[in-house]
C-alpha cells in the first residue's frame, strides 16, 4: 500500500512539474515565435492573398541603400530622405511577403503625407522577396529576431543618435514595429502596429519609452480580440499609453494587394488615424 501511495504522489508530482515546464515555455515564447508558428498553419497561408503584379517608381526620391549592423552583415533598406534637414525618422517594416514594392509605395505615401520626416523601410529577410505564399511562410520561420535587433541597430544608427524615431508595420512588420520601439530606447518617439503579435512580457513593455497605436480586425482569427485585450491589460500593467483602433475586418485587411480581404474604408480610417498620431509625436 505504501509502495502504490508513494508512486501515485510520485506521478502527481511529475505531472505537476510537466505542467509547469508546460506554462513556462508558453509565457516565455517570443512574439516572433509565436507568429512564426502561425506560418504552419494553411488556414494563415490561405488567408494571404498572393500580391497584384506592381512595381514601384518613386516620386519621392527612394532608393535602395545599404547600411552597416554590429554583426558585421550589412543591411538594405528603402531610404527617403527629408529635403529639410530633420531628426524625425520614421522604420517601416514589412509585412510576410518581404521588402516588396508595395512596402516602398507605402512608405512614400508617408512621406508624402507627413511631411518633414526621413522614411527608412528596412529589409528583415535580407534581400528575399517573395509573392507566394509558401515561400512567405518559409522566410517568416527561417527568420531569426537576433538578426533583426541588429538589422534595427543598424538602422538607428544610420539615423544618429540624434534621431527622434517612430515604427510602423504590418503582419509581421507589427510585432517588429513594437521590438523595433523596444531596441530604439529612448530614441523611441512612437509605434504603430498593424494586426502585429504584441509582446507579452510585461517587464519588457515597461521599458518602452513611447505611446503606441494598435490597429486591429475584430474577425482577425490569429491576431485575435483576445490577444488584443490581453495586450490592452498587459500595457495598462506596465504603466504605458496604448490607444486601440479596432475595425469590422479579417488580418490584412490595409493592403491594396488583398484581393480577399482589403477593406478601403477600414484601411482609409486607420491610415488618417495613423497620420495623426505621427504628427503629434514628431513634431
Amino acid at each position: 500500500m505504501k509502495k502504490i501511495y508513494l508512486s501515485i504522489t510520485f506521478i502527481l508530482f511529475a505531472a505537476a512539474l510537466f505542467a509547469q515546464q508546460q506554462e513556462i515555455t508558453v509565457c516565455h515564447t517570443s512574439a516572433t515565435e509565436k507568429f512564426a508558428v502561425f506560418a504552419s498553419s494553411k488556414e494563415f497561408k490561405a488567408s494571404h492573398a498572393t500580391p497584384g503584379k506592381y512595381v514601384h517608381v518613386s516620386e519621392e526620391g527612394g532608393k535602395m541603400i545599404k547600411f552597416k549592423c554590429a554583426d558585421g552583415v550589412e543591411a538594405n533598406g528603402y531610404l527617403i530622405e527629408a529635403k529639410t534637414k530633420t531628426n524625425n525618422w520614421i522604420l517601416v517594416f514589412q509585412e510576410w511577403w518581404g521588402l516588396n514594392d508595395y512596402i516602398k509605395k507605402q512608405s512614400d505615401n508617408l512621406y508624402k503625407d507627413l511631411g518633414n520626416v526621413n522614411i527608412l523601410a528596412v529589409d528583415m529577410y535580407d534581400g528575399k522577396v517573395t509573392n507566394q505564399r509558401e515561400d512567405a511562410a518559409r522566410y517568416m520561420q527561417e527568420f531569426k529576431q537576433e538578426r533583426g535587433n541588429a538589422i534595427v541597430k543598424g538602422a538607428l544608427e544610420y539615423a544618429g543618435k540624434n534621431a527622434r524615431v517612430g515604427t510602423i508595420g504590418w503582419c509581421f512588420g507589427g510585432g517588429q514595429s513594437l521590438l523595433a520601439a523596444l531596441t530604439a530606447g529612448k530614441q523611441a518617439a512612437a509605434c504603430v502596429i498593424y494586426y502585429g503579435m504584441p509582446v507579452e512580457d510585461v517587464a519588457r513593455l515597461k521599458e518602452l519609452n513611447c505611446e503606441v497605436l494598435g490597429i486591429f480586425a475584430t474577425q482577425d482569427k490569429w491576431i485575435n480580440p483576445e490577444t488584443v485585450a490581453k495586450f490592452e491589460s498587459n500595457m495598462s500593467a506596465a504603466g504605458k499609453k496604448l490607444t486601440l483602433k479596432s475595425y469590422n475586418a479579417d488580418h490584412g485587411f490595409a493592403n491594396p494587394s488583398n484581393a480577399m480581404g482589403y477593406k478601403e474604408e477600414a484601411t482609409k480610417d486607420a491610415y488618417e488615424n495613423t497620420l495623426a498620431f505621427f504628427k503629434s509625436k514628431l513634431k
